[in-house]
């Protein structure tokens, strides 16, 4: 074979390679992408859940300060804190017409 034709050869390869990575790295880009999407939407829910979770606690502290400790705020503060963790709605929700998400 002549050099030249070695050269064309190594040439059309190395092209297919290059274009072959170029195309796996923008289909990784595009799932990185992706997944920050999900990651930006799952740190707003934590951020509103821990703003529902502070307002509770300031809630049941402030019970607690003017009524004195009673079991009955603690189990309150609870229940409504394990009705978000597992997503059952509330009761005031079905009352109003209201839709949950």
């Amino acid at each position: 074979m002549s050099e030249f034709v070695e050269m064309d050869i190594f040439f059309f390869i190395t092209t297919v390679v290059v274009i072959a990575i170029g195309i796996l790295l923008v289909v990784i880009l595009l799932r990185i992408w992706r997944i920050l999407g999900h990651v930006e939407e799952i740190s707003k829910d934590v951020s509103a859940e821990s703003a529902l979770l502070r307002d509770d606690i300031a809630d049941l502290r402030l019970k607690i300060r003017t009524n004195g400790f009673k079991v009955l705020y603690l189990k309150t503060f609870l229940t409504h804190a394990l009705k978000r963790l597992t997503g059952k709605p509330r009761k005031a929700a079905h009352h109003t017409g209201e839709k949950e998400d």
